[in-house]
């Protein structure tokens, strides 16, 4: 079987189980309440997506070939110190940025 066959099946098998998992929640479960043990859970998916998104790109920056970097780590630091004293999510990345600017200025 050549690569150019081989690539068409797993596109073809993410679509469908892409389409699947859609319509099992859309179209089988969509017009059903959910248990509020679920809605419970459900609250905390943006909390957890969004550390394990950026976690990695802080302690292991492809820009540095994964060696960690005092500059976002500072960043990081910043950035979760202001976002929990002032509950504010565009000014915790406005000084997380600045401080990955100045960081990557001062440490070269």
């Amino acid at each position: 079987m050549s690569q150019t066959t081989t690539l068409w099946i797993v596109i073809i098998a993410m679509a469908i189980g892409s389409f699947g998992l859609r319509f099992l929640f859309l179209g089988l479960v969509g017009d059903r309440a959910l248990p509020p043990w679920v809605l419970r859970h459900l609250r905390y998916t943006a909390v957890a997506i969004l550390p394990a998104l950026v976690a990695p790109l802080v302690v292991w920056p492809q820009a540095t070939d994964g060696t960690p970097e005092p500059a976002r780590m500072a960043a990081a630091v910043v950035t979760l110190a202001v976002g929990i004293w002032t509950r504010n999510v565009l000014l915790a990345i406005t000084c997380g940025a600045i401080t990955l600017y100045a960081g990557l200025f001062a440490f070269g």
